[in-house]
């Protein structure tokens, strides 16, 4: 999401800027060469390394999900990693004994998919490859049947042959859609080296290790001890993921059986969401196909030659248009079937039933993959589907049907020009009471008879055909579509915008209030007797169950996929038990905090939604399923609570071991000696295990980390991961700890993605910015700067390159600033040197102290930025210039307190840059363990006096401007008295405040003004209380005293000096209304009032 405002744009362009600092990009490597010397003393330091304490320190766990390892980190991933980073570091800050742990995932297709493409591509065109399309000609055919096949797909699933080929999602991404694994890999390693990737393995020994590199540029601030990764491959983390599963199994929460799941045909297996290139998130959606039987032609036409020709073959089989409703409940009101005249059908046998289907080849294809009934499939030949004839939707145009539950005996085939083949069947019953679509299709055709004509659809085909009236809803009558049409003024089936309001108000208010009027369940209500004619209509042979994805997914292998029924190892997430016990715990405020109601919200709803999940497929890198090694867990399923094995995989592992290779483990731990009792007694406070080769001494120290650093306190992730990981991972935590609830995650926290310059990622655009390129060309802190003012909310975000750009400026400037004031000879010193704007800029470091912590502990980080950073800049420049303009020194206790606060405050988001600073103003330690610094508690007076000060400053610019040209003298009039009508509306305020005005405040006070006659007067009253209103939250109730709580005239006095500097004025004195014996004028008296001086040029 875009900010909603410049403002760190417009307050960096007031910050000074040395003359003398260093000019293009030498100050962005002035920050570079600081961050490589800062990196290398952490790493020497081991000063992100945490252990299990027992010095009564609190401990705080936060975690981020893996990155998968086939490429390099780029700045989404950069953005997210953020939240996790500066929240670990603040903790520091705050004390805590902090851990940050990091690993990178490598299971899955996405590797092997990627490795089996490379291969393919240097064995059909060499090393290197000679790509044919090279030749410039070649690649304008290539690109142009590319762009002539999504035009025709477009065409396919809408039916309009003018349709254009858009931008693919791959066109966009790359510029011409021809993409080639080899090229991809040569962006990111040297050529030679290419080959090695054919070898699926290679890719886990090589993106790792950059990864870490990568991230220790990024300053991550991570205990690399604890890094893994994930597979076969380490054996350790493998033995972790088989114990898991094991006890999943014993506990009844990994069952077998025949499931539908999202299913890719050509990689013959279950696609789950890291298997996919589009749709992740997408589940199963249900249908109910229902079978319109054809009847032989009656009309006599042509176009029907084919069907009569296959009526002749297998009418004694029984023919039928098969559309998928998702209102089975509705077919009592059937008028007609709708197709597309320009779509592609055709007429397959479905061998379970021995009878023809009409369909969609997309779904029928789907359907092969599908079971009947007993574990049978729709077709003898999984995935195989025998099509006997082909139709254009216009060759099945007036064709007669019999409608199960339907009031007519015969309905025919009606032309819908809004049909998508991409979606269901293609064809589509028509219900006119009770679907506004349907309603509005059929009225066209009786209202247009030469549009009716154009499809050679004949008078009786649509004009006997009335509405049929089967669902009663209060307030909507017993035919809703009607009802909606005519309240919403539809005039045309191509008012798409109120068609859709009238869908979604028919069909929940059908399914939630609706009482059936027909059938045996006629009287019931809808949402009872649904389900209960579907089963009615399936157990008679009228109807069958049919599955497809709820939009479009797409394979790694670019394999649209289906939805399939197969045998399958699944997690039983829909057990009610288990749901339950997830459910009450993201419920409790206590327990789990979401940071915001948005995703809280998206918790609850997937949890009411995600059931059965197919854990394990046959193809790809993982762990075998230990009691069935045919069997690969798949990607989602063992990364539901490795946080906890973060917790040991120091201690198992050993650093610089990512592969966890045994000869490296400190205790030579290995691998086969981590059994499922090893881990019980670990993780589950299961005995000691009896025999085993471990040193218990060892078991100990693995089970007092996990006791230590367990529950997790904070995990941040992306959005998209609430609906999959982030849900499953509460899931498996609560199964996995069933009897130790204590031990479930007591936070997450869900951002956006990130838009790079207002504008989606993307290679065409120029604008995809890989992590570590960014961070070159930036810096570390500038980048991390950029990303903490990009947002903080679960909506899309946004990284300025500007704004990284800025902040090196700000950066080098403000270090040399800190450096050479903070050790300035020559300022004034003492608690009673002190004068206003040095308390004044105190309490504002009081203030951004406390404000910013707060902003950090709730995840609102450019908040805190703007807090801890950009204010205190401010604060800042107005004291400096406040001193320089007054010819006075600035005093050591405010300078010193602004100094060391702004280094620790800015140190979460910039920790080299606070690190250089604080060590060259002489501070021992390293500033990222420095403490949160003190704040004394905001005096809102003072900060009321304050913004008096700056705002009567800037309205005294103002008037000079419009002052006599000239002029070098006047005098600053204040008051203390409101006039009678302010006065009263100020002690109205306070008898209705308390500790917060009540939330109609506003309506009484608009009603107690009513009473002025005056209706200027009452404009007054009410602007005056909702300026004062504001200014209470902001100050408090001081805000509402009759009388100012404060000496405007000695404050004035004791600035008089910045005021001549600052208006350019050789004198000025100031004079208090209230006491004063000078002669002003009644005119300019007017001008004045508490709070608001006015300059008299006189």
């Amino acid at each position: 999401m875009a900010p909603t405002a410049d403002v760190p744009s417009a307050e960096m362009s007031n910050l000074s800027v040395n003359p003398t600092a260093p000019k293009g990009t030498a100050k962005r490597d002035a920050l570079r060469a600081n961050e490589i010397e800062i990196q290398a003393l952490w790493e020497q330091e081991r000063v992100f390394e945490a252990d299990a304490a027992d010095d009564g320190k609190e401990k705080f766990i936060v975690t981020f999900p893996f990155p998968y390892s086939n490429g390099h980190l780029h700045i989404g991933h950069a953005f997210s990693l953020t939240k996790s980073v500066f929240r670990a570091q603040f903790e520091r800050h705050m004390g805590k004994n902090v851990l940050f742990p990091f690993a990178f995932h490598c299971t899955g297709m996405p590797i092997q998919a990627a490795a089996n493409k490379l291969k393919g591509e240097i064995e059909a065109y060499g090393v290197p490859p000679k790509f044919p399309e090279e030749d410039p000609q070649v690649r304008a055919k290539m690109e142009a049947e590319l762009a002539e096949a999504a035009a025709a797909k477009a065409a396919k699933q809408t039916g309009d042959l003018k349709a254009k080929g858009g931008k693919t999602k791959l066109v966009s991404k790359t510029g011409t859609g021809i993409v080639r694994q080899w090229n991809i890999l040569a962006k990111m390693v040297p050529e030679e080296e290419i080959p090695r990737f054919v070898d699926a393995l290679y890719w886990l020994n090589y993106f790792p290790p950059i990864g870490v590199e990568h991230m220790k540029h990024f300053g991550a601030g991570v205990d690399w001890r604890r890094s893994f990764i994930t597979t076969f491959v380490n054996p350790y983390y493998d033995a972790f993921i088989r114990w898991q599963f094991n006890v999943l199994r014993e506990k009844g929460k990994i069952l077998f059986g025949k499931r539908n799941n999202v299913y890719s045909i050509v990689d013959g297996q279950v696609c789950a969401d890291h298997d996919r290139s589009e749709g992740e998130g997408v589940g199963p959606q249900e249908y109910v196909l229902i079978k319109l039987k054809v009847l032989q032609p009656d009309h006599g036409q042509a176009r029907h030659k084919k069907m009569e020709a296959l009526l002749e073959r297998f009418g004694d089989k029984g023919i039928y248009l098969v559309p998928a409703t998702l209102r089975p409940e509705t077919m009592y009101g059937q008028t007609n079937c709708f197709v597309l005249p320009e779509g592609e059908y055709g007429a397959y046998y479905i061998d379970a039933t021995d009878e023809v289907f009409i369909m969609s080849e997309r779904s029928a294809r789907g359907l092969s993959c599908q079971v009947h009934s007993d574990d049978k499939y729709f077709t003898k030949d999984f995935g195989k589907i025998e099509c006997l004839e082909k139709f254009t939707g216009n060759e099945l145009l007036g064709l007669p049907l019999k409608a199960p539950n339907a009031t007519y005996e015969k309905v025919y085939t009606l032309p819908l020009l809004t049909i998508k083949m991409d979606k269901g069947t293609g064809v589509v019953t028509s219900v006119p009471s009770d679907a506004p679509d349907d309603y509005m299709a059929l009225k066209t055709l009786q209202d247009k008879p030469d549009f009716a004509a154009k499809y050679d659809i004949t008078p009786d085909m649509v004009d006997n055909y009335k509405v049929v009236p089967i669902i009663e809803v209060e307030g909507y009558g017993d035919a809703s579509a009607v009802f909606m049409c005519e309240k919403l003024n539809i005039k045309s089936a191509n008012d798409r915008v109120k068609l859709a309001q009238a869908k979604d108000e028919t069909y929940l208010k059908g399914f939630t209030s609706g009482i059936m009027k027909v059938g045996p369940y006629a009287g019931q209500k809808v949402s009872d007797a649904k389900p209960k004619i579907k089963e009615s209509m399936i157990a008679a042979g009228q109807a069958h169950l049919y599955f497809e994805p709820e939009s479009r997914v797409v394979s790694r292998t670019n394999d649209e996929c289906v939805v399939a029924a197969t045998d399958q190892w699944y997690l039983a997430y829909g057990e009610e038990s288990w749901t339950q016990a997830v459910k009450n715990h993201i419920l409790d405020e206590e327990k789990f905090n979401s940071y915001d109601p948005i995703a809280q919200a998206k918790y609850e709803y997937t949890v009411g939604w995600l059931k059965e999940w197919a854990c394990t497929r046959q193809f790809g890198l993982g762990t075998y399923l230990p009691w069935d090694n045919q069997w690969v867990i798949e990607s989602l399923s063992d990364s539901t609570i490795y946080m906890a094995y973060y917790t040991i995989a120091h201690i198992l592992q050993g650093e610089n071991n990512l592969n966890g290779e045994s000869s490296k483990s400190p205790d030579k731990i290995d691998p086969a000696d981590l059994t499922d009792d090893v881990f019980n007694y670990i993780f589950r406070n299961a005995p000691m295990p009896a025999n085993t080769n471990i040193d218990p001494v060892v078991l100990d120290k693995c089970k007092k980390e996990f006791r230590y650093w367990y529950p997790m306190d904070l995990r941040v992730s992306a959005k998209d991961l609430i609906p999959n990981h982030l849900t499953m991972a509460l899931y498996n935590h609560a199964a996995i700890w069933d009897d130790e609830p204590e031990l479930w995650p007591k936070g997450y926290y869900t951002n956006g993605h990130v838009l790079v310059d207002a504008e989606k990622m993307s290679k065409s655009k120029g604008n995809f910015l890989m992590m570590d390129e960014t961070i070159q060309n930036f810096s570390a802190d500038a980048t991390r700067f950029a990303c903490a003012d990009a947002g903080d909310s679960i909506e899309d975000a946004n990284f300025s390159r500007e704004t990284a750009d800025t902040a090196i400026v700000s950066l080098v400037n403000e270090d040399e600033w800190i450096t050479e004031t903070y050790l300035m000879e020559g300022m004034r010193s003492g608690e009673d040197s002190l004068n206003f704007m040095d308390r004044v800029l105190m309490n504002e470091t009081n203030r951004a102290i406390t404000e910013t912590a707060k902003c950090f502990s709730a995840m609102q980080f450019r908040e805190g930025l703007q807090k801890g950073w950009y204010e205190m800049l401010l604060a800042r420049n107005e004291y400096r210039s406040f001193c320089h303009d007054s010819g006075i020194p600035m005093h050591r206790s405010a300078v010193t307190k602004w100094c060391e606060a702004i280094i620790v405050m800015i140190c979460p988001i910039c920790p080299h840059w606070s690190e250089k600073v604080w060590k060259e103003i002489g501070k021992a330690g390293h500033a990222i363990k420095a403490p949160w610094p003190v704040a004394e508690q905001e005096d809102k007076l003072l900060s009321r006096q304050a913004k008096f000060l700056r705002d009567n400053l800037k309205n005294l610019r103002q008037q000079v401007g419009k002052g006599p040209k000239g002029s070098n003298s006047a005098s600053l009039l204040v008051t203390d008295s409101y006039p009678e009508w302010k006065v009263n509306v100020l002690l109205m305020m306070q008898e209705k405040y308390d500790n917060g005005f009540p939330t109609d405040f506003m309506q009484q006070l608009k009603a107690w003004c009513s009473n002025s006659s005056d209706k200027k007067l009452m404009k007054n009253m009410m602007q005056f209380a909702s300026f004062t209103k504001k200014e209470v939250e902001e100050v408090g109730p001081i805000a509402m005293e009759t009388t100012l709580p404060f000496d405007q005239k000695a404050i004035m006095e004791d600035c008089i000096a910045y005021f001549k500097s600052q208006l350019n004025l050789e004198n000025i004195d100031v004079v208090k209304l209230d006491d004063s014996t000078v002669a002003v004028p009644d005119r300019v008296r007017e001008n004045v009032v508490p709070g608001k001086s006015y300059l008299w040029f006189h």
